[in-house]
């Protein structure tokens, strides 16, 4: 990039920014899940053509989402301090030129699922719309989390279906779980801007569990780690798995202690502590396969 003019270099990385490409623990937490799906429908090192689509389609489908979501939010970023430096809110990048974004990388994720099987293309477009659909839901549902749940979720039957042409119970038992758990670190991630958000009149779980949103994030953590040991019983792994759930509950108590004083910070490094979780997860359902 040191040969391209200034304004060139401040627009590629405009568009770097829009899609997030500087921050990856979205993209993280959306593999994760993904990971866990191949993992588990083959039952072993999943074939490399999938682990490669899928890998690619998360960075691809993930940058996508970001810059529909500021696309989305374009009038609200602007009136929240932390996003209101973002390319769309700051004027870098256009409305238009976030569309056009947005478009070729849904694209570039369809070509990838056309070297999959029909099952699987198919599914696919439950997906995109999951994607286009989730930013525009905090304007009309106190529950946008869950559709964000859905969206990064979609994946997982996706993966069975690439690896095995079929969609077991077990692959909606595991989506069930991912919402669960989406709904868990975007609520604490919503946490951080609650007070902005209400002054914007944007919704979030974190403005419809209020005073409740510890307890209520609690029980949404035991739901995600009953869900998680039925996946885990189902597909009958082993110990090392069970201790990654073990680690799962333990990661989930120190992210209520960060938080216990509901501070900015805290509730944004309990947010990015998920990435362990997901870590934990994918590490014990590899080894339980292996031995």
């Amino acid at each position: 990039m040191k040969g391209l003019p200034p304004e060139r270099r401040e627009k590629i990385h405009a568009y770097l920014v829009l899609t997030r490409m500087d921050r990856p623990i979205g993209a993280l937490l959306l593999l994760w899940p993904t990971w866990w799906a191949l993992w588990l429908a083959a039952k072993d090192f999943p074939p490399i053509g999938p682990l490669i689509i899928f890998t690619l389609g998360v960075f691809a489908m993930r940058s996508a989402g970001c810059a529909i979501n500021d696309y989305a939010d374009r009038k609200l970023d602007p009136q929240v301090a932390r996003t209101a430096g973002r390319p769309i809110a700051s004027g870098r990048v256009t409305p238009r030129e976030a569309l056009y974004v947005f478009a070729g990388l849904l694209v570039f994720s369809f070509l990838l699922v056309l070297l999959t099987n029909r099952l699987t293309i198919l599914l696919s477009f439950g997906g995109a719309a999951l994607a286009a659909i989730y930013p525009f839901c905090k304007r009309y549902t106190n529950l946008p989390q869950v559709v964000l749940g859905a969206a990064f979720g979609w994946s997982i039957p996706m993966a069975f279906a690439a690896v095995t042409d079929s969609v077991p119970p077990v692959a909606w038992l595991l989506f069930i779980g991912n919402i669960l758990w989406s709904v868990i670190y975007d609520t604490e991630y919503a946490m951080v801007d609650r007070e902005e958000d209400i002054k914007a009149g944007a919704k979030s779980t974190a403005i419809l569990f209020a005073d409740a949103d510890l307890v209520i994030i609690g029980i949404l953590m035991g739901t995600f780690l009953v869900t998680m040991l039925l996946v885990g019983s189902r597909s009958a792994l082993g110990w090392p798995y069970w201790l990654g759930l073990a680690a799962t509950a333990g990661l989930f108590a120190y992210q209520q202690w960060l938080m216990r004083d509901r501070a900015r910070d805290a509730c944004l490094r309990a947010f990015r502590h998920n990435n362990w979780v997901g870590l934990a997860l994918w590490l014990g359902i590899v080894i339980a396969l292996a031995l």
